[in-house]
Order: structure tokens, then sequence, then C-alpha cells
């Protein structure tokens, strides 16, 4: 029987830097939820988005390694350079997160009441859990593209920025759904539209890619991309200015805390919250815009 020529299992999957990188990430991401798992232990919905985070991104990290180490990653119908450079910018800001609530919510000093062992193993959990979050921002940083360079649009900031985007817009909607009262004006409600619309065409634009489809539409994708992009900013400029004058403004909302506000059961912190995240989706969008005058990628890399 003749062979097609060249070899079965790609060595450079785990030889070179980026596949070094994603063996670390599937030994830091193991060792963590195995840590808490064992004895760190976790609780609430906190605790439990930390171990689904660090076990999703584990899972993927396998299958990434396993596709590319056989060659089967060339049997799926997917763009593979827009699949791992989406996937490994979400891990690093989900294993960011992570990092940071784990250690916030269940690591402290003394030993009372949880006993000096499972401090200790809380402790380990967190400094791994921060080796999880390099490992990811490692592999970003190996594999995003370099300026001049023809490349997967998940590749290049601009793709890399849709991601941060969706995420961000997550981050809003968890505000939007703790009692933030945005149904009180029409004009909150615009704002909550501006998200909800602003994210549903990026995650479109982060599917195609990633999916390889793009050569599929009757329209340029990058120039409609573009202009897409110009549309956000404008949306959220308008959202920047609304939201913070419907609730904090002394005569539609609250300037200050309420003083009886119960912590994390408090309308006025969401609003804060929305309002804060609300500007930072809108300077990565500016951002985008600007980036995306002069990429140059290949949708089905």
């Amino acid at each position: 029987m003749e062979t097609t020529g060249g070899p079965y299992l790609n060595t450079a999957a785990v030889t070179s830097p980026v596949g070094i990188a994603r063996l670390l990430q599937m030994t830091f991401g193991c060792t963590t939820f195995s840590l808490v798992a064992h004895q760190g232990g976790f609780s609430a919905a906190y605790g439990t988005f930390c171990m689904f985070v660090w076990t999703f991104c584990f899972a993927i990290t396998v299958f990434i390694i396993v596709c590319e180490f056989t060659h089967l990653h060339s049997c799926l119908s997917l763009s593979w350079g827009n699949f791992t450079a989406a996937f490994a910018m979400l891990a690093t800001l989900m294993s960011l997160t992570a990092a940071v609530i784990y250690p916030l919510y269940f690591v402290q000093v003394g030993c009372y009441p949880i006993g000096c062992e499972v401090r200790d193993f809380r402790i380990a959990a967190s400094v791994f859990a921060g080796l999880v979050f390099v490992t990811y921002a490692s592999e970003v940083f190996l594999t995003r593209a370099k300026p001049g360079q023809v490349t997967s649009y998940m590749a290049t900031v601009s793709g890399l920025l849709k991601i941060v985007q969706a995420f961000v817009a997550c981050i809003i909607f968890g505000a939007l759904v703790n009692d933030s009262q945005y149904g009180k004006y029409v004009a909150t409600q615009w704002c909550v539209a501006v998200y909800s619309f602003c994210f549903v065409v990026t995650v479109v634009v982060v599917a195609f890619s990633v999916t390889g489809k793009t050569a599929l539409l009757w329209f340029p994708f990058d120039r409609s991309v573009v202009i897409y992009t110009f549309g956000a900013v404008l949306l959220y400029a308008s959202a920047a200015v609304i939201w913070p004058v419907f609730c904090f403004d002394s005569k539609y909302g609250t300037p200050r805390r309420p003083g009886l506000c119960a912590k994390g059961k408090c309308p006025w912190d969401s609003q804060l919250v929305i309002a804060i995240f609300t500007y930072v989706n809108l300077l990565l969008y500016v951002l985008d815009l600007a980036y995306s005058q002069r990429i140059r990628f290949v949708p089905h890399l």
C-alpha cells in the first residue's frame, strides 16, 4: 500500500513554542482543578464558575493538541487558525477572571475556620490558576499576527479584540440581570438594545470566521466588518452618554451610592459596573476600528 507522503504525526504540535505553551496549559489546568477538587473546595456560583473555566479550557486544549498532533484538524469543517486563535484569547480572559475570583473569595491568611491544610491547597490552586492565565496569554502573544503578515482574521488585533468585546458584553449582561433597573426608562432600554445588538453581531462575525464560511457570503466580509465596527462605535458612544445620565443624574437616578443598599444586591452597584464596562467596550471598538483599517487576512486559514 502506498502512502500519501509525509509523517503521520506532527511532532511540532508538542515541540514548538506554541506546542510547549499548550502542554503547560494542560498541565497547570489539570493541577489547578485537581487541587480544588481534592482538598481546596469551592462553593456558590463563583466557585462553580472557576471550576468550569479550568475544566473547559483543559478539555479544549487537550482536543487541540490531539488534533494537531494527529493531523485530525484537517478533517474538521473549521478554519483551524481562526479557531485556535479565538479559543486562546477566550481562555486567556476566562482564566484571568478565575485567577482573580478564586483567591478573592476562597483564600484567607488564617487557618480558622477551614483549617490550615485546606488553606494551603487553596493558595496552591490560586498560584497554578495564575500560571494557567500566563500560559494562555503566552499563546496569544506567540500566535498573534505580525505587522504586514497575511494571516487568519482571529489572529489579528481586530479579531482578538472581537473576543474581548464579546467577553466584556457578557460582564455587562451579568450586571444587567443583577437588579440594575434598566427597564425604568426607555433610554436605558435603548442601551440594553445596543449591548445586545453589538454582542450578537460580534458573535456572528467570530462564528463565521471560526467556521471558515466567510467565502460563502454574497458581500465582502472584511469591508462589512469594518462598517459594522464603525456603527458599533456610534452605538456604544450613545450608550456611554445615555446610561450615566439616566442612572447617576439627580433628575433621573442617584448620584451617590445609597447608604442602606445591601452589598451584592444594590442596583446602584450594577449600574456603576455597566457604566464602567460600557466605556471599556467603547474604547475596544474604537481600537478595533483603528486596527481594522490596515490588516490583511485570509479567512479560511
